[in-house]
């Protein structure tokens, strides 16, 4: 890997592409510690160093925006945003006959949708900025931790114009990376959504996987060699895959046969990457967000918000975390089934005079790839369970303080991400460095 990276660089063409992904991740994590107008930074570090632990509840959206959330930075929002509006323009794409024409137009129809999920990014920036806002100006210490005494507010100003000014701010920031994210797209190297979100991602593990020293340098080794082996699986399974054959039929056209070749379905065993984690920590987090407003300031007991706090606010019990394995299972059936048609691979592999060896074309040979999916959809879901269930058993085990570094979401992206960008540029390296059979 490391002698791929190094023939990239000395490639012109490909040196400028990484230089200038670079730069941009660079301008990324600058914008994460720049304070949103109006915010006093001073007090919301006193804020942080004071919290009891419940600005946990938002630890996903913090992670994929690298800590510039709980930092209220002009980057608070992170990708979230963007995310959102991809996975409901997805979701869109089976309930809406005219998404579903613009996703089989080609180039032109994919365009249309990318402005639609622009559109809806914009509105969830400003729909989240107001509510981030609101919520920093009533009670901060709800949103960073601590207490009303510790965590009074945040703000050196909280004028209505003050007000106005850091909604637009917080949705600029988002409109920013979504522009930076496509030009890495288009003039560097990878998926530019992907690395900025490997970026934030990447940007906390140093500082988690130091906090475990704390524990002792023999529970640190020990949480750093835990770490490798589970990158080393998810790697494995990452790359594991159900082959499916498929026969080309012969054709005689004139003196000559064609066709008559072999490939094969890759059908993945982890096909819906991240999302259902996601999924399920959103679902989770928001009746505990809502019943943390709805809960009197005093404390006093509020039926099912109390409820929710106390069973649903601890990813360590046991309610929390059979419904958030449930949720990842449901989760992973139904991102799988909505992105992956079994339907029109067999009207493909018809109209190209192809087949799975034994099955008959047409409806028989959709019931089978289905019939496979499914199978594999299965051990995929548990997979995603157990390593999304990972930092919860890890830190009731090794009591690591809140800080395990491995597990969930964030490795999945990282070595997804990883290995899809390697990937990339160890194919533009191939073709700069092809000479030919002529040279």
């Amino acid at each position: 890997m490391l002698g791929a990276f190094g023939r990239a660089f000395r490639t012109p063409e490909l040196r400028n592409k990484i230089l200038f992904t670079l730069g941009v991740m660079a301008i990324f994590r600058l914008g994460s510690h720049i304070p949103t107008p109006g915010i006093d930074f001073s007090l919301v570090q006193q804020c942080q160093r004071n919290a009891s632990g419940s600005q946990s509840l938002l630890g996903l959206a913090n992670l994929f925006s690298g800590g510039a959330l709980l930092q209220l930075s002009i980057f608070a929002l992170g990708i979230m945003p963007y995310i959102t509006a991809s996975i409901i323009v997805q979701l869109l794409t089976v309930v809406i006959p005219r998404f579903e024409t613009l996703r089989k137009e080609g180039q032109a129809g994919q365009q249309k949708l990318t402005q639609y999920t622009r559109y809806i990014t914009i509105g969830l920036a400003l729909l989240q900025s107001a509510t981030l806002v609101t919520a920093a100006k009533a009670d901060p210490s709800r949103l960073l931790g601590g207490t009303s005494l510790t965590c009074p507010t945040v703000m050196s100003d909280d004028s209505a114009f003050t007000l106005v000014l850091m909604v637009l701010v917080l949705t600029a920031g988002t409109g920013l990376i979504m522009w930076m994210g496509e030009q890495v797209t288009e003039r560097g190297v990878g998926n530019g959504m992907s690395l900025l979100i490997l970026t934030a991602i990447a940007s906390s593990v140093p500082a988690s996987v130091w906090a475990t020293r704390q524990q002792g340098w023999g529970q640190f080794v020990l949480i750093i060699l835990l770490g490798i082996l589970i990158t080393a699986a998810v790697v494995y399974v990452e790359n594991s895959q159900r082959r499916i054959p498929v026969q080309y039929a012969k054709r005689t056209i004139g003196r000559k046969q064609y066709g008559g070749t072999s490939t094969y379905i890759p059908l993945k065993v982890n096909m819906a990457q991240v999302i259902p984690i996601i999924f399920a920590t959103s679902l989770l987090s928001l009746p505990v967000l809502i019943a943390q407003f709805v809960r009197p300031a005093n404390g006093a007991s509020s039926g099912w918000a109390e409820w929710v706090l106390n069973n649903l606010a601890r990813s360590d019990h046991p309610t929390y975390m059979i419904a958030y394995t449930v949720l990842i299972i449901f989760f992973t059936f139904f991102y799988v089934s909505i992105t992956y048609q079994p339907n029109e691979v067999a009207d493909n592999l018809k109209q190209s005079g192809s087949f799975i060896p034994g099955v008959r074309a047409g409806k028989a040979t959709a019931d089978y790839i289905s019939y496979v999916l499914n199978r594999i959809t299965v051990v995929g879901a548990l997979w995603l369970a157990f390593i999304a269930l990972i930092p919860v058993i890890a830190l009731a085990k090794f009591n690591a303080g809140g800080n395990f570094p491995f597990g969930g979401a964030s490795i999945l992206i990282l070595v997804s991400v990883g290995i899809d960008t390697y990937k990339q540029i160890e194919s533009k390296v191939q073709q700069h460095r092809y000479e030919g059979f002529l040279r």
